[in-house]
């Protein structure tokens, strides 16, 4: 699994989130250049960051759910702008060129990873006039590839797991960077109903209820205050933990539950910066889905 990069990219989110004191701006999708240059070069963050930005990223392969390549693009496209140095920036523009096609013979969970990693490098280096072209049309299509009869878009709105919002934060990346309003709005939409609001979407497929708070009201993350036989599940992420087994106590470690904190940090990042207040949905949904597992 990608687990190490999971948590890595939640330490990087934290790292930006934390450090940043305007991302309620629009801007970039992921964070705006001088908030970048305003960051330490120094670091545990930025070692890793560095790290992960000096290896080759000259083989991506985005039907390959596990490939790095997509967070080596990542890294050295914030090493560039931080840094100037060009030559990360010339990485990042072949890298998002060959990665174009790669999906092919993958599935949407492969997509739903690799895709957002690249459309944020692409974003922060800004691709000359004629590869930006051909990116564009690429995401424009890719959304509704089909993919063993999925789509980018289908997946997002059908799973309520980490299939479902790693597809989510590519998703909402690729329409920040398609300037795609509506979309975007969708794609808030999906997350104020997966955190929680059930009136803003109810249209997820869940598995088996075995730590939901309310299997008759199933959502993404248990509401304030939720427990079972006497155990809080406050911000329990229910059809994820399930994939542990049935309720049972102690929780038994999952990990696919960092998979689907990785992807909904992505999108609550991506749609705070572009005017939602995602961080107060229910009751601070995801602080307290964050809370719960560390605790």
């Amino acid at each position: 699994m990608k687990l190490v990069f999971c948590k890595m990219l939640i330490s990087v989110c934290f790292f930006i989130a934390c450090s940043s004191s305007t991302l309620q701006s629009k801007g970039e999708i992921w964070i705006d250049k001088e908030e970048i240059k305003k960051l330490p070069a120094s670091g545990p963050a930025w070692k890793q960051m560095l790290k992960m930005a000096l290896k080759p990223a000259n083989k991506p392969d985005i039907s390959d759910q596990d490939d790095r390549t997509n967070v080596i693009a990542m890294a050295k496209a914030l090493v560039y702008v931080r840094t100037g140095e060009e030559k990360f920036r010339q990485e990042v523009i072949e890298s998002c060129m060959k990665a174009i096609g790669t999906e092919n013979g993958g599935r949407t969970l492969a997509l739903g990873r690799n895709l957002i990693g690249f459309v944020i490098a692409a974003d922060l280096v800004k691709l000359p006039a004629k590869e930006d072209e051909k990116f564009r049309k690429w995401l424009r299509e890719v959304r509704t590839t089909e993919f063993e009869g999925k789509t980018l878009i289908y997946t997002h709105e059908d799973r309520p797991n980490n299939w479902g919002t790693h597809a989510g934060g590519s998703r909402v990346a690729a329409a920040v960077y398609l300037g795609d309003s509506t979309e975007v709005k969708r794609c808030a939409q999906i997350l104020k109903g997966w955190v929680g609001d059930r009136s803003a979407y109810s249209g997820f497929r869940y598995g088996k209820p075995y730590w939901q708070a309310n299997p008759e009201n199933p959502v993404g993350i248990n509401p304030t205050g939720a427990t079972k036989d006497g155990h809080s599940i406050d911000g329990v992420l229910p059809d994820d933990q399930r994939r542990g087994g049935e309720f049972s106590w102690p929780p038994p470690k999952e990990n696919y539950v960092y998979e689907a904190l990785q992807g909904i940090l992505a999108q609550a990042i991506i749609l705070s910066r572009q005017g939602y207040d995602v961080w107060e949905w229910e009751d601070r949904a995801i602080l307290r889905a964050f809370n719960w597992l560390y605790k």
